[in-house]
Order: C-alpha cells, then structure tokens, then sequence
C-alpha cells in the first residue's frame, strides 16, 4: 500500500470512527447537521463506487423511485431510495461498494409514510423522472457529485431539491421536474 493511500484511509476511518459515536440514526447531508456530520458523510461519500444516479437506477427494481439520497448509518455510508408501487412504499437500500440491493422495506413509519407521501405527490405532477433530475443536475454541475435527491411541491410546482459536492464545496439547488 503506497503511503498517499494509507494517508487516505487513516483519515477517512478517523473521520468516520469521531462522527459515528454521534450518529445512531440514518442521516443525510441537510442544514440541521452539523459540519462534522457533513464532513463524514462527504468524505465517505467519495469512497462510493456508485453515483447518486446509478443508487437510483439499481432502485428501480423495487419501484418508481420518488427520493434518492446517500446517508450515514452507524457510522457506515448506505445509498437509499424510497420508491413507489400504486400506494405502497418501499425504503430500498443499495450497497455503495457493489451497487447491489442489501434490502427492500415496506415504509411503516409514520413520519417515513408522510414523507413518502408529500414525495409522491410531488412526483405525480412531474414530467420528469427522478433518475432524470438527477442526471441534469450531474451534467449541468460538471465534476459534482451528488448527495441526495428530493422531489417536492414549491408553489405548487414539483422540483428537486439536490445536495451536491463540487470544487466549492456542498450546495443545494432546485432542479424543476416538470
């Protein structure tokens, strides 16, 4: 192992072993967070073999996907999506070293069921795919990589509110779905 590797997993095991004794529950990047909650999840975000784009498109074996976003569990980065069949809500979480679905859970949680909800019927006014948000966004960000998708209504209208990491560093855009 070259020393400039060793350097780099030293950090990110660092980074990730501080921060996961603050996190027990799954978390993505958002303003409530705080910057070293934000850093871990970046930093490990960018050991993913998967995009945000790809986490989607494996999701969508279980569904229409309707959020999309990578997050910190027990310390472990995780890829999940909640996706939609008719009126039935799925958590699936895809694994970001293979891009492989790890599970498919039905959404009983109540807070989870309101969220999906408000998603879905964001997503019910849209022209335009999640998968697809998320590609623009991507294309017309350049070198970002992005963090989470989540579709909602914003005076009616339905758009994406994405997290994305560029040379600037984090940044939320709303990308419109219609």
């Amino acid at each position: 192992m070259t020393s400039r590797i060793l350097r780099s997993a030293c950090l990110v095991i660092s980074v990730l072993g501080l921060t996961g004794f603050t996190m027990s529950q799954a978390r993505a990047v958002g303003p409530d967070q705080t910057k070293a909650e934000q850093t871990a999840l970046i930093t490990a975000q960018k050991t993913s073999k998967i995009t945000l784009e790809e986490g989607i498109k494996s999701s969508e074996r279980e569904g229409t996907p309707i959020s999309a976003k990578f997050e910190m569990e027990d310390g472990h980065l995780q890829f999940s999506a909640y996706t939609m069949k008719g009126d039935d809500f799925t958590e699936v979480v895809v694994d970001p070293g293979s891009g492989t679905i790890k599970s498919a859970e039905k959404i009983t949680d109540p807070d989870d069921v309101t969220a999906a909800k408000a998603q879905k019927a964001a997503m019910e006014k849209t022209t335009v795919s999640l998968s697809a948000a998320a590609e623009k966004a991507a294309n017309d960000k350049s070198g970002a990589r992005l963090i989470s998708a989540i579709p909602e209504l914003k005076g009616g209208q339905p758009v994406a509110t994405i997290v994305l990491v560029d040379t600037d560093g984090m940044q939320t855009i709303s990308e419109k779905l219609d």
